[in-house]
């Protein structure tokens, strides 16, 4: 019991400090100090920053594919459009380090790099299904060419937004997610049909006050 504890304070850690500092800047012995812990308890646990990485990746994976799982038998709603972009959100917020450090990261993990890929597929295959649902349910009206691209720029956006608001100076966190959702949702309005349209400004309305 005591060791799970200890791993589990080493990655909370870990990944505050990620979020904090910029991932390249807190190294093994820096996560060991705040933790009050010595290096050697913390190779324990891990075999370097890497394998805690690839830890945090995993409970990020695991999140993420929950936000991204949709409704189940029936076709989706803007309302459930909506709240899987909340889920979607908050998970790269609370795992931002990730996607600020991509590069960095990627660029020496081969196992991390070929696991985003296969996050991003499945985030577009979702984003696709979406987009086909709610034409099944005549929410939006669309050709096949328009889903497709539409798809693709509402997984671009979701992605980045965070990274683009942080570049931006953005400091009010749930202010960024809130104004990212809605950037999302505007990239469906041209599609949707009339009182659809009218459906998402209220929505949208709502949130923002």
């Amino acid at each position: 019991m005591a060791s799970r504890q200890t791993r589990q304070r080493i990655l909370d850690a870990a990944l505050t400090m990620f979020n904090a500092q910029g991932e390249p800047n807190v190294t093994t012995n820096h996560i060991a100090d705040e933790l009050e812990i010595s290096p050697g308890n913390l190779y324990y646990h891990f075999r370097n920053k890497d394998d805690i990485i690839e830890q945090l990746f995993s409970r990020f994976d695991t999140r993420m594919d929950e936000a991204l799982t949709p409704p189940e038998g029936r076709l989706p709603e803007l309302e459930d459009i909506w709240l899987q972009l909340h889920l979607v959100f908050e998970c790269i917020w609370d795992y931002r380090f990730l996607y600020r450090d991509l590069v960095e990261i990627l660029s020496r993990n081969r196992r991390l790099r070929i696991r985003f890929a296969r996050i991003l597929k499945r985030a577009d295959d979702s984003a696709h299904e979406v987009m086909r649902g709610l034409t099944q349910a005549g929410v939006i009206r669309a050709s096949a060419a328009e889903l497709d691209a539409a798809s693709t720029n509402v997984l671009v956006l979701a992605t980045f937004w965070l990274n683009y608001a942080s570049v931006r100076g953005d400091k009010d966190e749930q202010l960024a997610i809130r104004e990212g959702i809605v950037q999302v949702m505007m990239l469906l309005a041209p599609f949707l049909r009339d009182a659809e349209r009218v459906h998402l400004n209220q929505l949208m309305q709502a949130y923002l006050d």
